[in-house]
């Protein structure tokens, strides 16, 4: 008879788990997970950014001053 009413206490406390929150779980706070959305969005993009503008600086345009150009299409072009 002791070891029924054990059993029965038993199937009654796994019914009821004591789940504990993770404070780390971005789904549990709301604000917690928008800032982390915002972060992540506005980093992204400045990286991007950053990325972009540092590949234009690398294949810039080099000045070339050996370049050949006719007499006749100069801004006071000279005829024969």
């Amino acid at each position: 008879m002791p070891t029924e009413i054990f059993s029965h206490i038993d199937m009654q406390n796994d019914q009821y788990e004591n789940l504990v929150d993770n404070e780390a779980d971005i789904e549990l706070n709301k604000p917690s997970k928008s800032r982390f959305l915002f972060l992540l969005f506005f980093f992204g993009f400045f990286i991007f950014a950053w990325a972009g503008c540092y590949n234009l600086y690398q294949h810039h345009y080099e000045k070339n001053d050996k370049v050949t150009v006719p007499d006749n299409t100069l801004y006071d072009p000279k005829y024969k």
